[in-house]
């Protein structure tokens, strides 16, 4: 059981780049911690779903959703226009997989 945790800590410290937690109060540090363990589980049910990323470190998944982008371009009829960009075969199989972008 400890070196389970202790992988886990290992995975928020290294994948999930949690920096050191400089908190005052309980509260603040059981919140830094949830929001980590909450990045590791998403990225644990994407490993999950898709079977080509269980080769692939949860860093780099992470570094390929952080990198892609999406730009709102407004009209003067404020119509919207979503613009998408900076995908990479990580970011793409998760976001365009079965679904549409609208």
């Amino acid at each position: 059981m400890k070196d389970a945790i202790e992988k886990v800590f290992q995975s928020l410290k290294n994948d999930i780049d949690i920096k050191p937690l400089r908190v005052w109060t309980t509260k603040s540090l059981c919140g830094a911690i949830l929001i980590g363990f909450l990045a590791q589980l998403i990225i644990s049910l994407i490993r999950y779903d898709y079977k080509e990323l269980n080769h692939i470190a949860p860093k780099f998944i992470k570094i390929s959703l952080m990198n892609l982008t999406v730009t709102i371009e407004t009209t003067k009829s404020d119509s919207k226009r979503k613009i998408f960009s900076n995908f990479d075969p990580i970011n793409e199989l998760i976001c365009c997989q079965n679904t549409a972008i609208t």
